[in-house]
């Protein structure tokens, strides 16, 4: 009896397989669906190739098969350790943006307005633009703001550049992606019952209290996406260390993106850019991995 129901629903299942395969949806979907895997199997599959195989610009005859060497190399190199610290703290940053856009959402002070707009207007800035405007009106320890505050309080001007490479790239960095976590917070705060933050200052509860038990676990979601998304795109910054430290002083602030290429367009080393670029790869996904993961669990937790 249950073979001969099995064999009758298989039956049905053709017809209906048949059917859905004919649909027209199907054949519309079907380019732009090949498209996207040969836009994404075809680059990966040809940095696999040269991971593989000792390949430099400068020597284009010789592509001897090396197999893993090129990783080895990749992970044993000198700026590999201080390039993946430097990628981990700059990540890091993001921490710094989502704390400042939580106490601007939370807090209500005159003109909070304006601040808003001012803190949100680095959003439309390209990256390269706002680099160049900290290194040369802002950081610039000849011409720029701060060395200006600091020779009227009769202090010697700081290179931060030369001398705080690291830490003026997180800066920068913060600076640019803060407007997309106050963007973000700032929509799920129109959400916020102010009832029961009425109810709580009638309580007696002080704008901390407020802040830690009714604000804050209603924006857990919101940033739990905001640092899921910028964490991904911090993994990946190259053009402000481009643009103002070239990753120097040595490697102080070099990251994995800038490493991969100096690899491949200084060095001309494709083979072993290859092997960072699949390293890079990895250690993105993992990271989306766990986000994603701790995203999913907050989603599900009850509010």
């Amino acid at each position: 009896m249950t073979t001969s129901s099995a064999v009758s629903s298989l039956e049905m299942s053709q017809p209906a397989r048949k059917s859905r395969l004919l649909n027209p949806g199907w054949f519309l979907v079907t380019p732009s669906v090949a498209l996207l895997l040969l836009w994404m199997i075809v680059p990966l599959g040809m940095t696999l190739y040269f991971s593989l195989i000792r390949y430099n610009l400068l020597y284009p005859g010789e592509n001897q098969f090396v197999g893993l060497e090129n990783f080895t190399y990749f992970l044993t190199d000198s700026g590999f350790l201080p390039g993946a610290s430097n990628t981990l703290l700059l990540v890091g940053s993001v921490l710094l943006g989502v704390l400042i856009s939580a106490l601007l959402e939370a807090s209500e002070f005159m003109g909070r307005g304006i601040v808003r707009v001012l803190l949100i207007s680095p959003f439309f800035i390209m990256p390269t633009v706002g680099a160049l405007i900290w290194k040369n009106l802002i950081f610039h320890p000849v011409s720029g703001v701060l060395a200006a505050v600091w020779k009227l309080f009769g202090a010697q001007p700081v290179d931060w550049l030369a001398h705080y490479p690291l830490l003026s790239i997180i800066i920068i960095v913060s600076w640019q992606w803060l407007p997309f976590a106050i963007l973000i917070l700032m929509t799920a705060m129109q959400s916020l019952d102010q009832e029961q933050k009425e109810a709580a200052r009638l309580d007696g509860a002080g704008p901390i209290a407020i802040f830690w038990h009714l604000t804050l676990p209603h924006l857990a979601r919101p940033i739990a996406v905001v640092v899921m998304i910028e964490t991904i795109f911090l993994l990946s910054v190259f053009a402000e260390i481009f643009t103002t430290t070239n990753g120097g002083p040595g490697y102080a602030s070099t990251n994995l993106a800038y490493l991969i290429y100096n690899q491949a367009l200084v060095q001309f080393d494709v083979g072993m850019a290859s092997a960072g670029g699949l390293i890079a790869v990895v250690i993105a996904n993992i990271a989306a991995i766990i986000l994603v993961r701790m995203l999913g669990k907050n989603l599900t937790d009850k509010p």
